[in-house]
């Protein structure tokens, strides 16, 4: 079963966060990842690596996940 929990452990895996949060009631995720790769990404490439973190996961066993993403400038600039 897809936790909220193994979708952190890919993600945070996968990549260097600053901050990383992933919500979800085993259908249907949430996901906030802040991350300095993103910098100079539009929203699709930065979606782009995140499913990467995911590799078969995301076509096999997570069919929701909604990505909200941020540099740590974007992320300092919203709280």
């Amino acid at each position: 079963m897809v936790t909220p929990e193994s979708i952190h452990i890919n993600i945070e895996q996968g990549m260097a966060t600053e901050h990383l949060s992933v919500d979800g009631d085993g259908h249907h995720f949430e996901a906030v990842v802040v991350s300095d790769a993103f910098a100079g990404k539009s929203r699709v490439q930065r979606h782009q690596l995140v499913y990467q973190t995911l590799g078969d996961r995301m076509r096999e066993e997570i069919h929701a996940l909604s990505i909200k993403t941020y540099t740590p400038q974007e992320w300092n600039d919203k709280k």
